[in-house]
């Protein structure tokens, strides 16, 4: 028996992933004197206090809650589909828990070196694995071919969130004096930070830059596009129109940003990634 285990980066709540078939862990918010877990929070008080001025912090799932859920499942080979380590103590705290488990030698914590919709389809295909009776290897084999055919660009609007969560790259963190126009960063391939993509004056213009580089990449009907942002559905509809004019036949997915990946990339920020299928 395979067991599939993830966390919130997947945009899965608990009850949403049990309904499915795997566990997601959620990660951890605070906020002032709020604390709170990943897509368990009322999302309008969120931003209401992040306007106020009150920023928000997010933190990995506590490592005794991913033992708990290992030790759920005593009997099953466990493969943990963490989101990219560097991004997250996610992935450190998950393999810290796989060490505490007792029967930590059929737990494998892999490391999606992604996050978000990508990691979300990763999930996803791992468990219609699993339900087709595939073997674990048989399912990492898949799992690290998918996490080397998988790109992510951030446009952000708020730049001190990414600079505080300490995720940019040198180069990346001396953008912050160019706040005026419209940085792109991008998702090194290692997954541990975002870097210099592109710098634009406008929204469309940066999108652009994006569209330019992955028509190189022959994206469409083998793709799989996410555009996921942090209350910034108008943005999101805009720029599913313009990929939908140059792509043929590429699937297009939107999805709104959980609580944590706000804190990370600050309220009205912009994600575009794609997955091979």
């Amino acid at each position: 028996m395979v067991q599939i285990i993830t966390d919130s980066s997947t945009l899965y709540t608990e009850e949403e992933a049990k309904r499915a078939g795997f566990e997601a862990v959620p990660l951890c918010v605070h906020m002032g004197d709020f604390e709170g877990r990943d897509l368990q929070i009322d999302m309008k008080r969120y931003y209401e206090g992040i306007r106020s001025g009150q920023i928000p912090q997010s933190s990995q799932p506590p490592i005794g809650d991913v033992v708990e859920v290992y030790e759920k499942y005593p009997d099953a080979d466990i493969i943990n589909i963490s989101m990219a380590d560097g991004l997250s103590g996610t992935y450190q705290g998950a393999c810290s828990a796989r060490e505490i488990a007792e029967h930590n030698s059929r737990i494998t914590v892999f490391n999606s070196r992604t996050l978000c919709g990508p990691h979300r389809y990763m999930v996803e295909q791992a468990q219609k694995m699993k339900l087709e009776g595939r073997s674990v290897e048989e399912i990492l084999e898949w799992l690290r071919e998918k996490a080397g055919q998988t790109e992510s660009f951030l446009i952000p609007q708020d730049f001190n969130f990414l600079k505080q969560g300490g995720r940019l790259t040198p180069v990346a963190a001396a953008l912050g004096s160019v706040l005026k126009l419209k940085p792109v960063m991008k998702l090194t391939d290692d997954g541990r930070k975002l870097d210099k993509f592109s710098v634009k004056r406008t929204m469309s213009s940066a999108v652009k830059s994006i569209m330019d580089y992955l028509k190189d990449r022959e994206l469409g009907m083998k793709h799989i596009l996410y555009i996921t942002h942090a209350d910034a559905r108008e943005d999101a509809l805009q720029i599913r129109d313009l990929f939908e004019k140059s792509f043929q036949d590429l699937e297009i997915r939107i999805m709104e940003l959980s609580p944590v990946f706000v804190a990370q990339g600050g309220p009205k920020c912009v994600a575009i990634q794609y997955i091979e299928r």
